[in-house]
């Protein structure tokens, strides 16, 4: 019997790109693993985009998953705006995910994914454009997981499976500490994730 964790894991990611593959891929492993989710198919068509702002403050955990194409969205630029605000207030765990894309290219809006990121910006504010690069870069700086090119996508798939029980099971003990004690104190994730910060990336 399947166990379903109720931490809900929010998917950000390039609907265009990657609905139909990496991310269908992903949801189906999680289903299989008990892994509660959420991504923006599940939302009511018609209604206000702006829910998914109220689903990402509901989530325990977000997963910025970067691929070329997703700076072409500032509706996935805005999402992580938001992430960040809550990863800043120790609200929400967040996990980077590096699709085929380098992380520099994330950091510094370099390559492919720089290109989209400047084409955006010509039709943006500049206070919109100054959250996007204060987002991509802190949300880059995290411990995460990269795929590339030639890499095996089921196994890495896999490894996005691991990252993500691990941090449920961190976020259950700070819970449970809360519910003893009755106060919650923030638990470093023990995850073995590289740190990107100096493009230190886990490939597989």
């Amino acid at each position: 019997m399947t166990f379903f964790s109720p931490t809900q894991v929010f998917l950000n990611y390039r609907g265009e790109q990657l609905r139909h593959s990496f991310v269908s891929h992903l949801i189906d492993a999680f289903e299989r693993n008990g892994i509660n989710f959420f991504v923006d198919k599940y939302e009511q068509r018609g209604k206000d985009l702006k829910n998914l702002f109220l689903r990402i403050q509901e989530s325990k955990i977000a997963l910025a998953i970067f691929s070329t194409r997703y700076t072409e969205s500032s509706w996935c630029l805005d999402e992580l705006v938001k992430i960040k605000k809550l990863a800043d207030k120790k609200k929400l765990h967040v996990i980077p995910i590096f699709y085929k894309v380098k992380v520099e290219d994330v950091r510094k809006q370099t390559g492919e994914f720089g290109d989209n990121f400047w084409t955006l910006a010509k039709v943006s504010s500049g206070d919109q454009i100054k959250k996007w690069k204060e987002a991509l870069e802190c949300i880059s700086n995290k411990m995460g997981l990269s795929l590339g090119d030639k890499s095996d996508e089921a196994d890495f798939i896999k490894e996005v499976v691991k990252a993500v029980q691990c941090v449920v099971a961190t976020i259950g003990l700070e819970e449970e500490e809360e519910n003893h004690f009755g106060k919650k104190k923030r638990k470093d994730c023990k995850c073995e994730l590289p740190d990107l910060k100096k493009s230190r990336t886990k490939k597989l």
